[in-house]
């Protein structure tokens, strides 16, 4: 357990007079609005508090310390940083009430949103991704060179999270200004410190990533202000990563319903003394900065102001129902940029082209950085970002150390912070290790909070090379299936340039599948030019009337080679290209035509896309269908390594004779 001094010591810090009554003014402020919410939350006139009495220094402190121009990334205990930037408050009770003058449309509570008006990135409930986008946001700011820090906050329990070690590690290395703040509270929920780590301090892990670290009194207004404002104003001109650890004190539950019987009633007594509100009012007493008279008016402006602002945010009427605007604002609005090609073309394979996509889109957006493990002078596993370290420097093309979740994460800060980023999954298995960050950041940002993720994540995968379970997967499924995310799936070069470059300039997320048997066996002409493709369109490879087969990826080639071998069959050939959005005109169209439609898949059966795309034509199409809707795709087991067993796992040589039995029901 942290220790506790009996009293907080303010040195002479040479701040003006009218400097030390913000500050107090500031911190009073938060206070007196958790005091007016828990009243509410007994009222039932919110749903859920979460409580940073006691903690009003760290977040006033450190806020009031950058400019606000810089991004802070708080927790559900920072109260103080929203109000000292100055956020009406009337759009923060509105928001605690789910109402539309909130800034999430009654889509999330509490402090779950962001709001680029006041710079500020606000957490999601997993707590780790926000330090990977802090250093996304400081990576922005280093190739700006705008001379600005950022301060992400996470609390003592969240140090535990993988998050934190790969964020600040990318910070170290990457020399990146970020303010890390540890709110050391004493409990993540009721776990104490005892249980949580090892080591006496916290700010020791810093010497572990070569990191500056300093411990702060959290709850010295004084210590807090002055130092990381030095320290800010130091990063500034030196950038570099810096750990803060804030000793202080939960003083409520983790949230109002949990409560604090498990906290020791001497240890809470002695947190009481070092309330950092009551300690600086009898300092600013002591110094004649502040008088009874004159808190007692402050404080009645304080109140009057809460009141008011309460007032207008009750009086709005609630939300209301709206299916199209829920529907369409879970993407940002994409307009299309054809841009066409000339004749002149060349013969390349798939890996070529999407080589050539990369780089051209590199000179086309000034702000696109690409990330990936080995994919600066090595040039990535499959190479294709050799010489781009030549032609658009490391700054933009970065070596990424291990650490899949915080690089998901910075990239999308770098969209927060207004650039473009690429990252190269070495292989798409690898994209479990950053799971949370795609489906829980990226994929919902838009929809909670109108942010955009103009992040492309590129996705080697695919069997058939004999790589074994953990670097042969195609697991698109994992992400058709959240909403928010684009997933692109091209079969051919031509178009695997056109729809990256098309992915690139979309301001949405993108998981863009390439699949690595292909990269080297699949060559096509394509234009020497820059152009892009529309998303969403499928392309018919063959018109038939007897069956509709739909695939992607790997597998449109293997119909296509049981279409050849089989002249007779007369088949629309479908290949989707993109997964989401899908192409359901083309799909529907086709199915109605040929009454009979089989859908093959290189990824295992259940949960598959075959199985929605079934679904879809059953729902839409049944009147037309003269068969059941087959599906065919690989065995339920994970991929195997020997040749021959890959070769069973896969549906290549079971396709033909599916097919055959549908044409013959």
């Amino acid at each position: 357990m942290i220790s506790v001094k009996d009293t907080i010591e303010f040195k002479d810090s040479g701040l003006e007079n009218e400097t030390l009554l913000a500050l107090y003014k500031a911190m009073l402020t938060p206070r007196m609005i958790e005091e007016k919410m828990l009243i509410l939350l007994r009222q039932g006139k919110i749903s859920k508090w979460f409580s940073g009495i006691g903690q009003e220094a760290i977040s006033v402190g450190v806020t009031k310390a950058l400019t606000k121009d810089e991004y802070i990334l708080p927790m559900h205990r920072n109260l103080g940083v929203f109000t000292t930037r100055e956020i009406p408050l009337y759009r923060l009770f509105a928001q605690w009430q789910g109402k539309e003058s909130g800034f999430t449309n009654g889509r999330d509570r509490s402090f779950h949103f962001g709001t680029q008006e006041f710079n500020i990135v606000g957490m999601i409930s997993h707590l780790g991704p926000q330090l990977g986008v802090a250093d996304g946001i400081a990576l922005a700011n280093l190739l700006k060179d705008n001379k600005e820090v950022c301060a992400v906050f996470t609390g003592e329990g969240g140090t535990s999270e993988g998050d934190f070690h790969e964020a600040l590690n990318v910070a170290a290395v990457w020399d990146l200004p970020v303010l890390f703040c540890i709110e050391n509270n004493g409990y993540g929920l009721s776990t104490p410190t005892s249980e949580q780590y090892r080591c006496e301090h916290l700010a020791d892990r810093g010497k572990g990533y070569g990191m500056e670290a300093h411990i702060i009194d959290g709850n010295n207004i004084l210590e807090v202000y002055t130092k990381v404002n030095a320290l800010a104003e130091s990063m500034r001109e030196n950038p570099r990563p810096v750990l803060l650890e804030f000793k202080t004190f939960r003083m409520r539950g983790h949230e109002e319903a949990s409560g604090t019987k498990y906290v020791p009633k001497d240890l809470m007594d002695a947190w009481a003394v070092k309330d950092p509100i009551e300690n600086y009012k009898a300092h600013l007493f002591e110094k004649g900065v502040l008088t009874e008279a004159e808190d007692d008016h402050i404080r009645l402006l304080i109140k009057a102001e809460i009141e008011a602002n309460l007032q207008k945010a009750f009086e709005e009427s609630p939300i209301e129902v709206n299916l199209s605007k829920e529907l369409t604002d879970v993407y940002q609005d994409s307009l299309y940029q054809e841009v066409n090609h000339n004749d002149n073309v060349e013969e390349i394979r798939l890996v070529d082209a999407i080589s050539e996509s990369l780089k051209q889109s590199m000179e086309r957006h000034d702000d696109l950085v690409i990330m990936g493990q080995d994919i600066a002078e090595y040039g990535g596993v499959f190479k294709i970002t050799e010489g781009f370290v030549e032609a658009f420097g490391k700054e933009r093309v970065r070596n990424t150390p291990i650490c899949e979740s915080a690089i998901v994460s910075a990239a999308m800060g770098l969209s927060i912070n207004g650039m473009k980023a690429v990252m190269e999954m070495q292989f798409a298995d690898f994209v479990s290790s950053g799971f949370n960050p795609i489906v829980n950041y990226l994929a919902k940002s838009h929809y909670r909070w109108g942010q955009a993720a103009d992040v492309v994540v590129r996705m080697p995968c695919g069997a058939g090379v004999g790589a074994g379970p953990f670097h042969s997967q195609t697991n698109e499924a994992w992400f058709t299936k959240t909403p928010g995310l684009k997933v692109v799936y091209p079969a051919f070069p031509y178009d695997a340039k056109g729809l990256l470059a098309t992915a690139i300039n979309d301001p949405n997320p993108v998981l863009f599948f390439e699949h690595k048997a292909l990269y080297r066996s699949v060559r096509q002409e394509v234009p020497v030019d820059y152009y892009t493709l529309p998303l969403g369109k499928a392309a018919r490879l063959k018109e038939g009337s007897d069956i509709t087969i739909i695939s992607y990826g790997a597998g449109v080639h293997w119909a296509l080679e049981t279409l050849d071998n089989n002249q007779d069959i007369s088949a629309d050939l479908i290949d989707l290209r993109t997964l989401c959005p899908l192409d359901t005109e083309a799909i529907y169209a086709s199915v109605r035509k040929t009454g009979k439609c089989i859908i093959l898949q290189e990824d295992s059966l259940f949960g598959g896309i075959a199985s929605d795309l079934s679904a879809m034509i059953m729902e839409n199409c049944f009147e037309a269908l003269d068969a059941p809707v087959k599906r065919v795709a690989s065995i339920e087991t994970p991929i195997p390594f020997a040749s021959q067993l890959e070769a069973q796992y896969l549906p290549k040589a079971r396709f033909e004779s599916e097919l055959k039995g549908l044409l013959a029901y």
